[in-house]
């Protein structure tokens, strides 16, 4: 089943009853709305003046639905996150932080290859060249101790969006913005499917910044990250005015969780393909299997 995503950009006041949430607005207006806390999978709460009730996040937690909030630039800055997210998961996380070097190593360099590939597919829907592409992905070695990563990241940003000198950065021109938001809803996607694997997101196979609480997310969602890429390319091609983060423009972003990817040969919403390649992952690191799902870039 889709999970829904919910987006909260006004003042709203968030409470549950008979394991639905209610919102209430403060217009007279507006009529209050219910929804089945079942059905959701991530809920963006923008608004500073929303108030949520502890009830409501003790029942969002138990459904395992993400809640993100955003910063005054309106960008998520935050993610609840259960304490427990696997009846295993004491044996789960033992199995991590047990991993091997070479065990990680292989996995950052299977992440890596499918990443430059999944590039080279986005590339090639829009004809753009990409022999070094695929060149390099047969290239990757273990722990991509040659840094291919770095190679085909600016001969990919150098042409993607046919922007002259644009460069990938935080603080960039736009697209930056659209990539920033629509990145960090992946990274939610990511930490959630982790944690509902059992797996700790802030300690990660390759990333290892001890100010990032969530290295491992970092790592798992490279190879997804084309399908944010995509989305801003599509959403640029509609005429949108990219030079703010609109609510259309929001709720366009708001779709990565639903968007449709293919992997291991069957398509299915990307929220569900993340929970396929982090319990993959789990497998890789309890010795069960030697190979992380990843998805295919269609």
């Amino acid at each position: 089943m889709i999970k829904r995503t919910l987006f909260f950009g006004n003042p709203a006041y968030l409470s549950t009853k008979n394991q639905q949430l209610v919102v209430t607005f403060p217009e007279a207006d507006k009529k209050e709305a219910k929804i089945p806390i079942e059905d959701l999978g991530y809920i963006v709460l923008e608004d500073p003046q929303i108030t949520i009730t502890n009830g409501l996040l003790m029942k969002l937690v138990e459904n395992k639905t993400a809640v993100i909030t955003c910063n005054k630039q309106h960008l998520p800055c935050s993610f609840l996150q259960p304490l427990i997210g696997h009846s295993e998961q004491t044996e789960r996380i033992r199995h991590q932080l047990n991993a091997s070097t070479p065990l990680k190593k292989n996995i950052w360099q299977q992440t890596i290859s499918v990443k430059i590939y999944n590039q080279a597919r986005f590339m090639d829907k829009r004809d753009i060249p990409t022999r070094k592409m695929y060149k390099w992905v047969n290239e990757v070695k273990s722990g991509d101790v040659e840094n291919h990563e770095s190679r085909s990241a600016v001969y990919y940003w150098q042409h993607i969006f046919g922007i002259e000198g644009f460069t990938r950065g935080q603080h960039g021109d736009p697209p930056n913005n659209l990539l920033n938001y629509g990145y960090a809803i992946l990274r939610a996607v990511t930490a959630r499917a982790l944690i509902g694997s059992g797996l700790l997101p802030s300690i990660g196979v390759f990333h290892r910044n001890k100010y990032n609480a969530f290295c491992l997310a970092d790592d798992i969602m490279e190879p997804y990250r084309p399908y944010v890429d995509a989305l801003v390319f599509d959403i640029m091609e509609t005429n949108f005015e990219i030079d703010e983060l609109t609510t259309a423009i929001k709720t366009e972003l708001l779709m990565i969780p639903a968007i449709d990817v293919v992997i291991d040969g069957k398509q299915s919403p990307l929220m569900v393909a993340m929970s396929r390649t982090s319990n993959s992952l789990y497998e890789c690191f309890a010795g069960t299997s030697r190979k992380v799902l990843y998805p295919v870039f269609i």
